[in-house]
Formats: structure tokens, C-alpha cells, sequence
């Protein structure tokens, strides 16, 4: 994929509600083909960062550029064009429960005065692409939830957009029906090379679909890069907590009273430090004790990362050249500690 051509960014970006701010000083910048994730908690901004970024609200204050232009000095004409780059997925769906699944996908076509026979080409093209063609003629309130989010991302695609935004697209949606979406956004983006903002409070569907990430609190971009970096190397608290909450919760019994001559480790190993035999070296060198307690692979998009949790004991010396050992090895450590 490109990777050098920024098809949406922000500069100084901010919003207020009533003097309130939502966002402030957000500076974003998307580049073709990335399928880039916005993540934070409830009340973080995300919402209202993607609104502004879809060009359905206006900030309070900078810019929001796609392609280029300046998304809030485009006319009338430029802007109509402007929202046919663009697809939304929603959480809830938002589909016409009056209309059938292929008046839905038709719906954003009509308001783009396509012909109608164009209309009905792409139609079966997307219920084909979503695997709904048996679907056709059946209405919102018959569909499971998976399968309205998929009439959902067909209409998305009706326009052939640039762009997909998609609003915490999984969240209503139960684990197995998610891997199922998650699978076919990356299926999108590889037939379309169509660039994805996604925005999400699960660092499951980071891991699983995006390459970059941009971590959300109070507003204000506290993290961001690609996956792969700040998974394997978090630097804010914010972002620590999104990991450590990623499916692996560290049993509270792991935790013991303090003492200067044991330390609770999480070690991450990645790249060529993967295939050494750290614990192995450590305790024969510095003779300390490494009792592994916990373990686990993180399989992101283009590299796979290893995780381990240990128990390790003896003198402070020891326990402080492992320390240096580590760093010097790369292999990055965290000394856990009850929160």
C-alpha cells in the first residue's frame, strides 16, 4: 500500500460545546491506504473527532484537510463531491426500516442521481461482496445484527468512496460476529485500497485490523503511530491500560508483598530478540531466578509479538544487571506493581 500520500489530516484542531472542549490541539494526519484506529474511552472525543473529520460538524477552531483542500472553505458543489468520497458505517446501523436490504444499499445512490441500471449493477455487486445476495428483498427487522452491518457496509460502498469511516462498527455486535466484520473490512480494503478511520474503546479490533493508531483522552491525542510501536513499546498510562486489558489480565495473586530482591516483570519480545534464550542467559549469569508465570502472542499486521510474565528473584545485584542485560538486549520490560 502507499503509505506516503495523506488523503485526510488535521491541524490544531479543536471543538467546544458550550465553552466545554471536546477536542483540543488534535493534529492527524491519514495517509492512503492506511486503516488507521482511533481509540479511547467513553468521553474521550472519538465521536466527535470523526464527525469533524466527515465534515458532519464544524470545529470550534483549525483545519481539517482531505485530499489536499480545506474541507471547511469548500462551496456548496465542492462539498456535495466531497461527501460522495466518503462511507459511513455506524454502530447502530441506521438503516431505513421501511426500505428492503437493496433499497438501503440503493439509498445513497439515488440521492448521487445515479441511472438505474447502474444502481441495480452495484447492488448485486455489494450484496455478492457481503454474501447477502439471498437477502435481497428481505427488511432490516428479519436481519441479525451481523448481517445489518453488513447491509450497512454495503451502502457504505454504494458511491465507491475514497474513505470508510466506521463508528465503533463491532461494538453492538457479539465476539464471533465481530471476527467476521473485522475479516471483511480487511477483505475491502485489499479489493478496494480504500483508506479506513475506525473508531473503537476495544484494542482487540486495533490489534486485529489497523496498522496505525491514534490513543484518545479528554480530548487531546495522547499516543499515536504504528500499531506495531505502540503496542509493543506504550509510553502514556492511557495507552499501558488499553493493552493490559486486551484479553490478558494479570491474575491478582501474581502480586505479592514488595521486596527489594523480587520483581514482578512483563517482558515483550519482538524481532530478533524473539528467538533468543533470554531467561535462559539471565538466570546462568546474574543466578537469579525467573519463574514464568504468564505468556502469551500478540499477532498484529506485520510482526507478531511475545509477551511474558515472571517472577524474578535473588540478590539486588543480580536483579539489577538483568535489568541492564534486558536494555541492552532490547527486550522491553515493565516492573508490575499492584495498581
Amino acid at each position: 500500500m502507499n503509505q506516503s500520500i495523506p488523503i485526510l489530516r488535521t491541524k490544531s484542531l479543536s471543538k467546544s460545546y458550550r465553552k466545554i472542549p471536546a477536542l483540543q490541539d488534535i493534529d492527524l494526519v491519514v495517509e492512503k491506504g492506511d486503516i488507521y484506529g482511533i481509540i479511547g474511552q467513553s468521553g474521550a472525543g472519538k465521536s466527535t473527532l470523526l464527525r469533524c473529520l466527515a465534515g458532519l460538524i464544524n470545529p470550534t477552531s483549525g483545519n481539517v484537510f482531505f485530499d489536499q483542500q480545506n474541507i471547511l472553505e469548500m462551496n456548496e458543489k465542492t462539498l456535495r463531491h466531497f461527501h460522495l468520497q466518503i462511507g459511513m458505517i455506524f454502530q447502530h446501523f441506521n438503516l431505513l426500516s421501511s426500505r428492503s436490504v437493496a433499497q438501503n444499499i440503493a439509498y445513497p445512490m439515488e440521492i448521487a442521481k445515479k441511472k438505474l441500471a447502474e444502481q441495480n449493477a452495484k447492488i448485486d455487486e455489494l450484496l455478492s461482496l457481503v454474501h447477502l445476495t439471498h437477502k435481497k428483498e428481505m427488511h432490516p427487522a428479519s436481519l441479525s445484527g451481523g448481517e445489518k452491518q453488513r447491509v450497512g457496509i454495503a451502502r457504505a460502498l454504494a458511491n465507491a468512496p475514497q474513505i470508510l469511516f466506521c463508528d465503533e462498527a463491532t461494538s453492538a455486535l457479539d465476539p464471533k460476529t465481530t471476527k467476521e466484520i473485522l475479516q471483511l473490512l480487511k477483505t475491502i480494503h485489499k479489493k478496494f485500497n480504500i483508506t479506513i478511520v475506525l473508531i473503537t474503546h476495544d484494542m482487540e479490533v486495533i490489534k486485529a485490523i489497523c496498522n496505525k493508531v491514534a490513543v484518545l483522552e479528554r480530548g487531546k491525542i495522547v499516543e499515536q503511530g504504528l500499531v506495531t510501536e505502540v503496542f509493543s513499546d506504550p509510553q502514556h498510562p492511557i495507552t499501558k491500560n488499553f493493552i493490559q486489558n486486551s484479553l490478558h489480565e494479570i491474575p491478582t495473586e501474581f502480586f505479592k508483598t514488595h521486596s527489594p530482591n523480587r520483581k514482578l516483570l512483563k517482558l515483550r519480545f519482538k524481532g530478533q530478540a524473539a528467538g533468543e534464550p533470554i531467561i535462559a542467559q539471565i538466570v546462568k549469569e546474574f543466578h537469579v531466578e525467573a519463574n514464568i508465570l504468564l505468556g502469551w502472542i500478540d499477532r498484529l499486521q506485520t510482526i507478531t509479538v511475545g509477551t511474558l510474565i515472571i517472577e524474578l528473584s535473588g540478590e539486588h545485584e543480580g536483579i539489577a544487571q538483568t535489568l541492564v542485560y534486558l536494555n541492552e538486549r532490547s527486550v522491553q520490560y515493565e516492573v508490575l506493581e499492584r495498581g
